[in-house]
């Protein structure tokens, strides 16, 4: 999940039959750039509309059961899970879907792997911005009647999801995965929507599940799995859930660094529990200078995006609201980059100081403006960069940074870094802040 953001390398397509609609439905991918998260496109609208997929834009009520929709200017797409699931699963961050019926085409044999495979062939390529994450800080709990969701911190995806059925077929299923690209492509993605016969028969006397066939649903009964072919796995039931929870979970439009635990929940909780997760985050408190003069690790992550092994300051010590901040580093032998520089002779390289440097300034940027998860501070410049001498493990890098012009998006900064009070290096820095996904 860490990292930089994704997109696909070329454009590709998908035919398909609506599950609900049974109208034959064309989609197309495109790649998209950096920033601009996963989009739903309704190109048989004059003009198009463009749907964001975040749970922002999920009405609370949908006139198509059992699905999850995306709603902007009255126009809406439903049952878009199991493609959203392929994207997440794939760990797509920006992609434009082009659709030209208000439901996508699932794939024939019910699974999103048909979805996987065009995603695939189309080549997943890196971008240069990097990947914001939702990072569960606190546990955060959903219950409503029988179902119940929780986020715990977790360093990694897990989803450990139970389901109840009424029906000696599916009973009770446990699955609990870690979950990244090859995790999903392998154990989840296979995984097919099933429903109970009764439930088929009341939604189609509703005019629902036109699209829905033996070919592309495990449908059981009170006795035995109707299809002809077998179950792929054991647990297929509680795994397509986990499927359905990835596609869910993505419209908090970045990945989730956290563990979820999930019992019988379906795509109404789902959304649910996105938007509280969302409003935990928005309600966390931002360090300030105002609040406490030193800001631990836990604060800085709340700020940067930055992670291990980019992550290069470790407190702040001193923080002037758009004035100056100071900051630390501590170099240790176990940092990754001296295996390579140098065996033998470890010297810190000049650009990860000047790198550190510029975190620091982050912090100070990005404490200073609104909404900071949804900002960026990328490099433009650096001017005047002077070595005065070489870091080594052990040392403590002391980090001060001065702002001398921030307006608009632009800002400059003169830092330097010091060990034990003498200069090891020095620069101007100009940066800019962007928005991100």
């Amino acid at each position: 999940m860490i990292g930089q953001q994704t997109t696909i390398a070329r454009a590709c397509s998908f035919e398909g039959v609506g599950l609900h609609t049974g109208a034959k439905t064309w989609m197309r991918f495109l790649p998209a750039p950096e920033n601009s998260g996963v989009v739903f496109r309704r190109v048989d609208v004059d003009p198009p509309v463009d749907i964001p997929a975040r749970v922002e834009f999920t009405p609370e009520i949908s006139d198509v059961p059992r699905n999850t929709t995306l709603e902007k200017e009255g126009v809406r797409i439903h049952t878009v899970e199991h493609v959203l699931a392929a994207v997440a699963g794939l760990g797509i961050d920006n992609l434009v879907i082009e659709i030209d019926k208000d439901e996508p085409g699932e794939p024939s044999d019910g699974s999103c792997v048909p979805f996987v495979e065009v995603l695939r062939d189309a080549g997943v390529v890196r971008q240069h911005a990097p990947r914001a994450v939702f990072e569960v800080r606190d546990p955060v709990t959903l219950r409503d009647g029988p179902v119940e969701l929780t986020a715990v911190p977790y360093d990694g995806f897990r989803i450990s999801f139970t389901i109840h059925y009424d029906n000696r077929v599916i009973a009770t299923q446990y699955a609990s995965l870690d979950i990244d690209s090859e995790t999903f492509v392998r154990e989840i993605a296979p995984a097919r929507t099933f429903a109970l016969k009764s439930d088929v028969v009341e939604l189609r006397e509703r005019g629902f599940i036109r699209g829905g066939t033996l070919d592309n649903a495990v449908v059981v009964d009170e006795e035995h799995i109707m299809n002809d072919v077998p179950l792929r796995f054991p647990d297929e039931f509680v795994r397509h859930k986990i499927l359905d929870l990835v596609g869910d979970l993505s419209l908090l439009g970045r990945p989730v660094r956290g563990h979820i635990i999930a019992v019988r929940s379906g795509h109404q909780t789902n959304a649910q529990f996105v938007r509280r997760l969302l409003a935990s985050f928005n309600a966390r408190p931002r360090p300030s200078v105002e609040r406490k003069g030193v800001f631990e690790i836990q604060d800085i992550l709340d700020i940067m995006p930055h992670r291990y092994p980019i992550l290069l300051v470790d407190r702040i010590l001193e923080l002037e609201d758009r004035k100056r901040v100071v900051g630390i580093k501590n170099v240790s032998f176990n940092e990754p980059f001296f295996q390579g520089h140098f065996p033998g002779h470890p010297v810190m390289p000049a650009v990860l100081i000047i790198e550190a440097m510029a975190q620091c300034g982050g912090v100070l940027l990005l404490n200073s403006v609104d909404d900071p998860e949804h900002k960026l501070m990328y490099f433009s410049a650096i001017d005047k960069a002077r070595f005065r001498k070489p870091v080594r493990p052990g040392d403590q890098l002391r980090l001060e940074l001065q702002l001398l012009r921030f307006g608009g998006s632009f800002c400059k900064m003169e830092g330097r870094a010091l060990v034990d009070g003498e200069v090891v290096a020095e620069a101007i820095l100009l940066s800019s802040l962007v928005e991100r996904s």
